[in-house]
């Protein structure tokens, strides 16, 4: 049974690397085609099949909505094939519907896994999001914070100016204020239009990526994806529900959420070790995407678990199946 059995991370992380393998290479027709749901159904489904394998008792804790909303791969939703862990899973099956469907970049299959009840049930609602990188003091910058005030914080603590400092936020009308206060600074801006999970990964690797912080509201979903791989990678986040109406607060209830002010930080989100795994579809910075020649397809996956502090890279070269 599952409470006799224990989260083996180790065994279970080349499991969920094809589990987001699969989900990208299921996603690869849809590239620039314009057919965003058909993308991500795609995804969901080959993700679903291969979740199905791995020998868990799995929940869905994060995922495509409620029961109602998704057919598949949707909250509370139990996977695996049983007789094995019982596993909080957090999953965004492609993150970048819009990004795959016109071929931009960054748009990735994500998954997360940890031991039950690991992972915050975040609601379907929005979240204030902050994140840095490794090797600051705790604490250095915080939703509380203005924006200015953390750009010059971080400033302080790198070392550096803050026309040094660069920040990626989400290009939206309801960042404006924002982004013109960071832009006050001196500080540089990275605008995405899409995929705040990989957003928040950025800031892990800044001399690769070129980002320092990320900041802005985003789903609360994906904010409980990003502090998973964060606790793989390293780095501080914190995260605060944004609450737009009652049906919302409604659905913070549901999820078992009483401080509706709440600040969670990244081991609050996710309060055990996790494995993480997140698959390229379209080339970005952090991963390349599905590559296509006559007879192959090759992925390229990015594999971490927090316990060690691993992460791996795979390239997956993989015969294309023949049409027809």
């Amino acid at each position: 049974m599952s409470t006799t059995v224990d989260f083996n991370d180790r065994m279970l992380s080349l499991g969920l690397a094809r589990v987001a393998e699969q989900a990208a290479i299921a996603s690869a027709d849809w590239i620039g085609r314009g057919d965003e749901k058909a993308a991500d159904q795609a995804a969901v489904n080959a993700m679903r099949e291969q979740l199905n394998k791995l020998e868990i008792e799995g929940v869905v804790v994060i995922g495509e909505g409620e029961r109602d909303e998704a057919p598949m791969l949707f909250i509370g939703e139990e996977v695996g094939a049983g007789d094995g862990p019982g596993v909080d899973i957090a999953l965004d099956p492609l993150e970048g519907t819009t990004l795959t469907a016109k071929d931009m970049p960054n748009a990735l299959t994500v998954i997360a896994m940890g031991p039950r009840g690991s992972m915050l049930h975040a609601p379907d609602t929005y979240m204030d999001k902050l994140a840095i990188g490794p090797g600051y003091p705790e604490g250095i910058v915080t939703l509380d914070m203005p924006p200015a005030t953390r750009v010059s914080a971080l400033a302080s603590a790198k070392g550096c100016m803050p026309s040094d400092i660069t920040v990626c936020i989400l290009e939206r009308p309801r960042h404006e204020a924002m982004i013109e206060e960071v832009r006050s600074t001196g500080a540089g801006i990275r605008l995405i239009t899409d995929g705040d999970v990989a957003g928040v990964m950025h800031c892990a690797e800044p001399d690769v990526t070129g980002i320092d912080m990320y900041m802005g509201q985003g789903g609360a979903p994906e904010g409980v994806l990003a502090a998973a791989a964060l606790k793989c990678m390293g780095g501080q986040m914190q995260g605060r529900l944004v609450f737009r109406n009652d049906d919302e607060r409604g659905r913070a209830a549901k999820a078992g959420i009483t401080d509706l002010d709440k600040v969670y930080t990244r081991d609050e989100m996710v309060t055990a070790d996790v494995i993480f795994a997140a698959t390229g579809v379209t080339n970005g910075s952090i991963l390349s995407g599905i590559q296509r020649e006559p007879g192959w397809i090759t992925t390229e996956t990015l594999l971490m678990r927090s316990k060690t502090g691993s992460v791996r890279r795979m390239v997956y070269r993989n015969p294309r199946k023949s049409e027809g």
